[in-house]
């Protein structure tokens, strides 16, 4: 029986959006244009901060890297979807789903990890300013990013063997625009409890806890504003961990929201609006939050601008 359950299930069905056949087109037009100004706003500052020398700072560095990692999370979902729209295949292999959900909780754990190194950053550079160029050296930095992927890898690789142990049922309809792991495991004949135990656990590790990591570097980060005499000392620091604040606050909030304080089981539509958030707003937006509290971002920026147009003349 299980061998005939997994040998039937050769692919599933992604039902996608909850969008009326008559405005398909006009999400289509939509998403594909947050998908390119996602990956072309990331690139942009990819290529900035490898031009400029004024941005070649452990927080740029880490900045790099969630660039990075944003162009590859919108690249796992996106481009499905809006082929699936286009032609209305909502077909996807097997081996093509548990692809994507691997790679999507690959670059999800990743984006974790790097925001709560960038939270570091942003502590060590308030509290503890005249140690700064010390803690945060170039071998830090690179071992917290090499951890950050490590770590991530071996998260989506624990998941992911664990779904490639389970037999499905003949219902193959995900009711996603992505191969979500939650979605997959409702389908499976199988006994899913050491699914949901990793899910908890492993969630605890790399959820939760670089979430509560985030929460102490601002609270040590609010006490000691608090103590600046000075407005202008205030404003001066609040200006360098405002961008990342409001991408954590963006990207966390959006999480709480939906795995914290889920919606009724008659509201699963709402759930998949939800995940739009995270997976393809939240990549959209970064680049630009990023680019206009940056002063330096800015100037690098119109620093580009100005060379193309004098090579353009």
């Amino acid at each position: 029986m299980r061998r005939e359950n997994q040998s039937s299930m050769s692919h599933f069905l992604l039902l996608g959006l909850p969008i009326p056949p008559e405005q398909q087109g006009v999400f289509f037009a939509l998403f594909l244009g947050m998908y390119l100004t996602t990956v072309l706003g990331n690139l942009l500052i990819l290529l900035l901060i490898r031009l400029d020398s004024r941005l070649h700072t452990p927080m740029d560095f880490f900045l790099s890297h969630l660039a990075f990692t944003d162009v590859s999370f919108s690249s796992v979902t996106i481009p499905k979807m809006l082929m699936s729209v286009q032609t209305q295949d909502q077909s996807i292999p097997h081996a093509g789903c548990v692809t994507q959900m691997y790679f999507f909780i690959y670059f999800t754990v990743l984006d974790n990890f790097l925001l709560t190194s960038m939270a570091y950053d942003r502590y060590v550079a308030i509290c503890h300013p005249l140690h700064y160029p010390t803690i945060m050296r170039q071998g830090l930095c690179t071992f917290l990013v090499t951890v950050s992927w490590i770590l991530s890898c071996a998260n989506a690789l624990c998941h992911t063997l664990l779904l490639t142990q389970l037999s499905f049922c003949a219902d193959n309809s995900i009711p996603h625009f992505f191969c979500d792991l939650g979605a997959l495991l409702k389908l499976s004949c199988s006994d899913t409890s050491l699914n949901e135990l990793a899910i908890f656990t492993v969630g605890v590790a790399v959820i939760t806890l670089p979430l509560m990591c985030i929460l102490i570097s601002y609270g040590r980060i609010g006490a000691t504003i608090l103590k600046v005499p000075s407005t202008k000392g205030i404003c001066k620091a609040l200006s360098t961990c405002g961008s990342h604040l409001s991408v954590v606050c963006l990207y966390y909030g959006t999480i709480i929201g939906l795995y914290f304080f889920p919606s009724s089981s008659t509201s699963s539509d709402q759930n998949v609006i939800a995940s739009v958030m995270y997976t393809v707003v939240t990549p959209l937006l970064n680049p630009f939050i990023y680019s206009l509290r940056n002063r330096d971002m800015k100037g690098a920026l119109e620093k580009l601008f100005h060379r193309a147009k004098v090579l353009s003349q």
